[in-house]
């Protein structure tokens, strides 16, 4: 639904004559149209986790929560147990109305495989019921891999009219997660098999744990009053190496200490901002070494080097090599954001998710030609050989 009025349901806002009024007096100015209303971008919160991790429990705790939102939910579960679901999440009433959520059931298989039709379909359908609802939380699979979903709704232009990706939040089960990162606890075993490099050059085993916290914008640590102290430090310690860029909170029962700006209206994707790097630069990357997070730090860009940042990163992120003929080893970039001064005072923001990314112009009067940053989330991204190419390619004539 565009939002305009269809032409026969135009009122006429002419008058009818008025016989009693003179001939010489002025006809009332009544506008034949009315104003089209301007049409509010609906965002959208991706929730995952692993199985068990409290996704559902977390998605009935906001629709009852005092927010003051009208909230459609999306489910994405398998088979038969999206009745299950549905059945546990949707029978609740959002917080101000008397009323179940919109819901959209995604069954039968995870959701970056459905989106591109049955998915983008669903939820463009969803929007015909605009004003029924102002946000929309899409509940993944346990198995599902966010990485594969979030640049759908970032940068889609089908959708891009309608909704935008608020952000990621991954909920993390205490007790058992560091089982999931280690063994890899439930995955499919021919997955496991391919990521611990039988056959191929993976090298250490990545998890859909690991892939789930990396591309997390807000990380839960839910669970927490099932382990010791000393456990929970470790599992925080842990999932802090994995994603540093994250916003990190613990809680017991998916019980959030507050919704906003960790659960709704994240606006991850909205900018970037010096903080966000400077608390990532604090990761403790040798804690995993599966997948971890790597800052690099270069000098402020001259006005002709903007281009050969460009192609640097579509050489890293498309073709999953560094430019310059340098040999390394395997990587995969899964989240990256960075800050980067360009002489002058004008500023790069970037934003990356897999093989999408973002970079706009930021006229930051605070801005100054000092060192630039660079954060990346992935497996591999912490080599040497990132931030000796990058400066290669920079100096390329």
């Amino acid at each position: 639904m565009s939002g305009d009025a269809s032409d026969d349901e135009i009122p006429n806002l002419i008058p009818p004559a008025n016989p009693d009024e003179g001939d010489d007096e002025p006809p009332s100015l009544v506008s034949t149209e009315e104003a089209a209303p301007v049409k509010k971008k609906v965002p959208i919160t991706i929730v995952t986790g692993y199985l068990g991790a409290g996704k559902t429990t977390l998605l009935n705790y906001i629709l009852t929560a005092q927010h003051g939102k009208k909230i459609a939910v999306i489910l994405n579960e398998f088979g038969d147990t999206i009745d299950i679901e549905k059945t546990l999440t949707v029978s609740t009433p959002n917080s101000t109305t008397t009323t179940p959520p919109p819901f959209v059931p995604l069954a039968n298989g995870c959701i970056c495989c459905s989106v591109k039709d049955v998915g983008v379909a669903a939820i463009e359908n969803l929007m015909e019921q605009s004003g029924a609802f102002d946000y929309i939380l899409l509940e993944t699979t346990g198995l599902a891999d966010p990485g594969n979903i979030a640049p759908l709704f970032w940068l889609d232009e089908g959708l891009g009219s309608s909704i935008f990706l608020d952000g990621i939040v991954t909920l993390v089960d205490a007790k058992n997660v560091l089982k999931s990162l280690d063994d890899g606890v439930g995955d499919d075993e021919e997955v496991l098999a391919q990521r611990r490099g039988e056959g191929g050059h993976q090298g250490t085993l990545l998890t859909t744990a690991h892939l789930q916290i990396s591309h997390a914008d807000v990380l839960i640590i839910n669970k927490a009053d099932l382990v010791a102290p000393e456990e929970l430090k470790k599992v925080e310690e842990r999932v802090s190496a994995i994603n540093a860029l994250a916003k990190r909170t613990t809680t017991s029962k998916s019980h959030v200490p507050t919704l906003e700006g960790f659960v709704l209206d994240l606006h991850a994707y909205d900018a970037v901002t010096a903080a966000d790097l400077a608390f990532a630069a604090k990761g403790h990357s040798h804690l995993d070494p599966a997948i971890s997070t790597s800052t690099i730090m270069f000098p402020a860009l001259r006005g002709e080097q903007v281009d050969r940042f460009d192609r640097w990163l579509r050489t890293v992120l498309w073709e999953e090599t560094l430019p310059g003929g340098r040999k390394n080893e395997y990587f995969e970039v899964h989240r990256l954001k960075g800050r980067v001064p360009v002489v002058g005072g004008k500023v790069l923001l970037v934003q990356g998710v897999r093989t999408v990314y973002d970079v706009n112009e930021s006229a930051d009067t605070n801005a100054n030609d000092g060192e630039a940053k660079l954060v990346l989330i992935g497996k591999g991204v912490g080599q040497e050989g990132f931030r000796e190419s990058l400066l290669e390619v920079l100096e390329q004539k």
